[in-house]
C-alpha cells in the first residue's frame, strides 16, 4: 500500500467519523500529516460505498489484530480509543463500526440525492408520499426542498408530516421501491457526496487558529482557487468585525466573560474597539482591567477562547438567529 493510498484511507475514515471527532484526532497528528489529510479531504467529492466499507472494515480488523496479539478482546479496543479520543467518542466510533453491517434506514437513496434532484423528482409526487419521505430525510435538506414547492403544497405536506404517527413497514417498503426505481436513473446509488470544501471548512473551524492559518497559507500556494473557496465559507475570529452590531450583541450575551477576556487579550485594536462599541462603558472598563490583570498568557489558551466564540457565532448562524455574510451570498433585506 503506497503512502497516497494510506492518506486517502485515513481521509475517508476521518470523514466517516464526522468533523467534531476528526478535528480532535487531527490535533494529535504531526503537522506534515495534517496537511496531507487536509488536501485529500478537500479534494474528495464522493466515495464509493464499497471503498468506505473497506476502510471501516480495516479499522475493525486492526482492533481484532490487537485482540489476537494482546488477547485483550473488544475491551482492549475500547481502552485504546478511550485513551485517544475519550470515552464518549470511543463509544460513538465503536457504535459506528458496528452499524456497518446493519440494515440501512429507509429511503437511503433519497438522503444521498442533492436538493435540486429532490425538487425535480418529488415535485409530481403525492403530498402524502413526500411527507413520508421527509420523515426520513435530513431536516435541513427537507426544509430546502419544501421551500421550493408552491405555497399550497408546502402547507399540505407540512400538515401531513404533523399528523403522521406511524407507518407500516410494508407501506414504507412499497413507497421506497417506487422511489428507488424513479431515482435510479438520476442518482448514483453506490456513491455518496462527502468531503470537499464543506467538510474541510467544518474541520478547520474546529482546529487551532495557528493550524488553520498554516493550512490556508500552504493551500493558497498549492491550490489558490480551492483556498479562495474555503476562505469564502470559513469564519474566523478576526471576521467578527463583519457582523452586524445587533448580531454581535447576541453573540456576546452567549459568551462567558472569562472567555471574552481571554479572547480579546490576543486581539488587535480594531477587534477590541469593535467589541467594546457593543458593550456598556462599565463592562468595557471591567474587561480592560481583567485583561491587564491576566499578564502574560499562552497563545494556545487565547486561540482556544477565540475558537469558543467562533463556535457560538456558528451555532447562532445555523439557528438563524444571526447572519454571517459569506462570499456569493444573497443580500439580506431588513
Amino acid at each position: 500500500m503506497d503512502s497516497m493510498e494510506g492518506v486517502r484511507k485515513a481521509a475517508i475514515l476521518l470523514i466517516s467519523l464526522g468533523s467534531e471527532t476528526s478535528s480532535k484526532i487531527m490535533k494529535l497528528l504531526p503537522e506534515n500529516l495534517i496537511k496531507k489529510l487536509t488536501y485529500e479531504i478537500a479534494n474528495i467529492e464522493s466515495v464509493d460505498s464499497d471503498e468506505q466499507t473497506q476502510v471501516l472494515n480495516e479499522v475493525v480488523n486492526t482492533m481484532h489484530a490487537h485482540k489476537y496479539v494482546l488477547d485483550g478482546g473488544i475491551d482492549y479496543a475500547k481502552n485504546l480509543l478511550m485513551q485517544s479520543v475519550g470515552p464518549q467518542k470511543a463509544k460513538e466510533i465503536l457504535d459506528l463500526l458496528k452499524q456497518i453491517q446493519l440494515k440501512e434506514r429507509p429511503f437511503d437513496i433519497v438522503r444521498r440525492a442533492d436538493v435540486k434532484q429532490l425538487v425535480n423528482l418529488l415535485s409530481d409526487e403525492h403530498p402524502q408520499t413526500v411527507a413520508l419521505i421527509f420523515c426520513y430525510l435530513q431536516s435541513g435538506k427537507a426544509a430546502e426542498v419544501l421551500s421550493n414547492f408552491p405555497p399550497d403544497k408546502q402547507a399540505d405536506i407540512a400538515e401531513r408530516i404533523g399528523t403522521i404517527s406511524s407507518a407500516s413497514p410494508a407501506i414504507i417498503k412499497q413507497v421506497e421501491k417506487v422511489i428507488e426505481t424513479k431515482f435510479s436513473s438520476y442518482v448514483e446509488s453506490d456513491s455518496e457526496n462527502i468531503g470537499g470544501v464543506k467538510t474541510l471548512v467544518e474541520i478547520l473551524n474546529s482546529v487551532s487558529r495557528s493550524t488553520e492559518k498554516h493550512i490556508l497559507g500552504d493551500l493558497e500556494k498549492r491550490q489558490p482557487e480551492l483556498a479562495s473557496e474555503v476562505k469564502a465559507s470559513l469564519f474566523t475570529f478576526d471576521d467578527i468585525v463583519t457582523l452586524d452590531s445587533r448580531d454581535v450583541q447576541k453573540v456576546l450575551r452567549d459568551v462567558e466573560n472569562d472567555v471574552l477576556v481571554l479572547a480579546l487579550k490576543g486581539a488587535n485594536d480594531q477587534i477590541k474597539d469593535f467589541v467594546f462599541s457593543n458593550l456598556s462603558t462599565r463592562a468595557v472598563e471591567n474587561i480592560k482591567e481583567e485583561i491587564e490583570f491576566l499578564g502574560p498568557t499562552r497563545l494556545s489558551n487565547i486561540e482556544e477562547a477565540q475558537q469558543k466564540i467562533v463556535g457560538v457565532i456558528r451555532h447562532l448562524d445555523e439557528a438563524g438567529e444571526i447572519i454571517i455574510q459569506r462570499g456569493g451570498q444573497d443580500e439580506v433585506v431588513s
